[in-house]
């Protein structure tokens, strides 16, 4: 099992950045999929989930209404979409199989003015 991110980067308050996560090794579209986050010194968060054809959806309630989370099966490709991005989303951001302990090794989301 192997979970790639990509897209974290600097951008403004009020910007929009778009993750991804490039899966392999594993039937993709076979799993729930999530993200997650993580600030130094604290515990990683859920951010936002998708079931297995991309209908439903959930969000941890400091995201709602900012973000959206999508996958592409053909592709074994999740994304997060983040618009109006604030200091607070400030985090290395991981994409995580529900099912197993597989994280990706995160990328690098910075908020700042």
């Amino acid at each position: 099992v192997q979970l790639v991110e990509s897209g974290g980067d600097l951008v403004q308050p009020g910007g929009s950045l778009r993750l991804s996560c490039a899966a392999s090794g594993f039937t993709f579209s076979n799993y729930f999929m999530s993200w997650y986050r993580q600030t130094p010194g604290k515990e990683r968060e859920w951010v936002a989930g998708i079931g297995t054809t991309g209908q439903a959806t959930d969000y941890a309630d400091f995201v709602k209404g900012r973000f959206t989370i999508s996958r592409d099966n053909g592709k074994n490709t999740v994304y997060l979409q983040m618009n109006n991005l604030k200091p607070e989303d400030t985090a290395v951001y991981y994409c995580k199989r529900n099912i197993g302990d597989y994280w990706g090794q995160g990328t690098q989301v910075t908020v700042s003015s």
